[in-house]
């Protein structure tokens, strides 16, 4: 066990997080596992292992973020992952939330529609919606590619439909103990889609200006709010996110304008926090090769090839920080966090919280680990989406002190 660190005393601070009261900020992050059981064509139900899994890295005081979770039947894009929009589901979730608040935690259901990032034979044979016919480039997850089955743009009734889904999904999401929900508003998904300016080529009023890109988001925010309350919503964004074909040619400036809207609404309609990925994170590219990537993008649609490392100029979450914490809408942070990253962003006043993903996946653990300065596991990226046996990188990884357990023997 080493010495007392800077990490001790910044990511154990209490912290109120709308009506939440958390004794630390060490937030799981919303990761994808695909672990659930398949109870009938699109439809997977939380299972005893997903009791197991969530409950394991429940602390006292502590605030987790579900994986993300399909507000509709034909919002997935994916086998194996939980929706919250049938009975069974409801019930699955419930027995979740049971477990890690018997903990003490506190858990919020990120609600998910992938728009374009899905494909015909997953959705029963019906196009995938998008603000726009561009489709992805590569293959969907059923080998198909993309290409061949572009997206349908999405009508204005076809938005206000998916709107109410949000809503009648965050109510859902209640009726199965969470104390709150994320709108997952980044990463490539729907709400992304029709923010960035290389995908949203519509000419109507949720296209065009950067004020009708963000239209459709704070239709849903709004909805959201009435239906569970804004001490029970939070949203994801990622301005600088590259995954799924996604990019903008102005970040700072049209995600600047989305925060002041967000911090311009009613206090009924204000979120009480918003999540934000850091520009240096990826899923495909390493760091440097992600920043040196923004710092060669020169304008919308156009990607010039980084020859050398650059200076990165102004992308940072920092503008967003500002703009948000004058509404006081709290700040949460992800994205290559560690116990050595951690401490100066939250010292500095950068965040109110740092959300953790694959330490989190691989340290059950995790707080404790932090806050005594505890050596950490690895990860085993091969785990991350669906193992044989599912137990695999999922629910074996040690606690502190523990033998991991051979599933696998």
């Amino acid at each position: 066990m080493g010495s007392f660190t800077p990490v001790q005393g910044t990511l154990f601070k209490p912290l109120r997080l709308g009506s939440l009261e958390l004794e630390h900020r060490v937030v799981q992050a919303p990761c994808t596992r695909m672990r659930a059981s398949k109870e009938s064509d699109g439809v997977f139900v939380p299972n005893d292992l997903m009791v197991e899994y969530y409950s394991q890295r429940a602390s006292r005081g502590g605030f987790m973020l579900t994986e993300a979770t399909p507000i509709s039947r034909y919002s997935a894009g994916y086998p194996g992952v939980p929706g919250i929009f049938t009975a069974s589901q409801i019930a699955g979730w419930k027995r979740v939330t049971d477990a890690i608040h018997a903990k003490g935690a506190y858990i919020f259901c990120q609600l998910w529609h992938v728009g374009r990032a899905s494909c015909p034979s997953f959705l029963d044979g019906r196009k995938a919606l998008a603000p726009s016919e561009i489709p992805i480039s590569g293959k969907a997850m059923d080998g198909s590619e993309y290409a061949d089955n572009p997206p349908k743009p999405m009508t204005a009734e076809d938005i206000k439909e998916t709107v109410a889904e949000f809503a009648a999904a965050a109510k859902r999401a209640i009726e199965a103990g969470f104390d709150g929900v994320e709108i997952h508003g980044a990463n490539g998904y729907l709400l992304d889609q029709f923010l960035h300016d290389n995908i949203n080529n519509r000419t109507d009023e949720y296209g065009g200006s950067i004020e009708n890109r963000c239209r459709f988001p704070l239709e849903v925010i709004k909805a959201v709010t009435e239906a569970v309350g804004a001490a029970g919503t939070g949203i994801r964004l990622s301005p600088y996110n590259y995954f799924q074909d996604t990019r903008d040619s102005d970040p700072n400036g049209h995600w600047i304008y989305l925060c002041e809207q967000i911090a311009s609404l009613s206090d009924e309609h204000r979120p009480c926090y918003v999540h934000m990925v850091e520009p240096r994170f990826d899923e495909v590219l390493d760091e440097t090769a992600k920043l040196d990537a923004l710092s060669a993008y020169t304008g919308k649609g156009v990607e010039v090839e980084a020859t050398a490392p650059k200076k990165i100029v102004g992308n940072t979450l920092d503008h967003f920080r500002e703009v948000l914490k004058r509404a006081g809408i709290k700040f949460l942070a992800a994205g290559n966090f560690n116990r050595d990253n951690a401490a100066p962003k939250l010292g500095s006043d950068a965040a109110d919280a740092i959300v953790f993903g694959r330490p989190f996946i691989a340290n059950p653990d995790l707080p404790r680990r932090l806050k005594d300065d505890l050596p950490l596991n690895p990860y085993d990226r091969s785990t991350f989406y669906g193992a044989d046996p599912p137990q695999k990188g999922y629910t074996d990884y040690p606690f502190y002190g523990a033998k991991k357990v051979d599933v696998t023997a």
